[in-house]
């Protein structure tokens, strides 16, 4: 099964849940964005990669404006080489507009793996060479202030089901790429992952979430995950 046909199964999956208050607002950019991420598939998803890195879920100024996973917008538009039409979502937050492209506010997380990956690997075709990224849930959940909610702060009832659909698209993304690692940027990925994953072949671990509301990632983040692959026996 191909990228493109998990995501059209994941994203039919999803489009008719519903999510209590405080969340007041659902993006989904596979819908809306999905131009973004079909492209981002066909320049940088095709064939196995031997590290998966999977996020929690989009952020309103990352993939919720580009439909690429930490989708700060100059990161890629200027590095990856990607730009893409973006519609609007059904229902828009009206403190959080969608405006792709156009977007000025910068995604500070995708600034910094992005960054990182820039500064490591140079060009974007020598990191996707050996990398993917990919966000397990699909969805931005907002409350009613414009605030991001996670989905881990989600009823019980919600997430049984939303993530039994993420865990099969993991699952599914898993056996398309067929990585050596599986890494959660964060740990509640990283528990996603290990929940899904009983392949002895496959390390499963995790990376510091860029964040600029972890103390850790602001206290230097890129050092911090070059010490986390260097301890799995990662070299580049």
């Amino acid at each position: 099964m191909s990228l493109t046909s998990i995501t059209d199964r994941l994203s039919a999956e999803i489009a008719e849940m519903r999510f209590a208050p405080p969340v007041t607002c659902v993006y989904n950019p596979l819908e809306y964005a999905r131009a973004g991420w079909d492209a981002y598939v066909k320049a940088y998803g095709q064939g196995p990669r031997e590290i998966l890195l999977v996020g929690m879920n989009p952020g309103p100024f990352g993939m919720a404006q580009t439909g690429v996973p930490f989708g700060d917008v100059p990161s890629v538009r200027d590095w990856m080489g990607i730009q893409a039409e973006i519609r609007k979502p059904v229902e828009e937050h009206p403190r959080r507009p969608v405006e792709g492209f156009a977007c000025a506010r910068r995604e500070v997380s995708g600034q910094r793996l992005w960054g990182w990956a820039a500064e490591r690997f140079g060009s974007a075709g020598s990191f996707f060479a050996r990398f993917f990224v990919a966000n397990y849930c699909p969805l931005c959940f907002l409350e009613a202030s414009g605030r991001n909610r996670t989905p881990d702060k989600l009823s019980r009832t919600e997430c049984a089901r939303l993530f039994a659909a993420c865990d099969r698209a993991l699952l599914a993304q898993i056996a398309c790429l067929q990585p050596s690692y599986v890494l959660g940027i964060g740990a509640f990925a990283e528990s996603r992952i290990r929940h899904v994953v009983d392949d002895a072949g496959i390390r499963v671990g995790r990376i510091l979430h860029p964040s600029p509301a972890s103390p850790a990632a602001n206290r230097g983040w890129s050092q911090a995950v070059e010490e986390t692959l260097h301890q799995m026996g990662l070299e580049f």
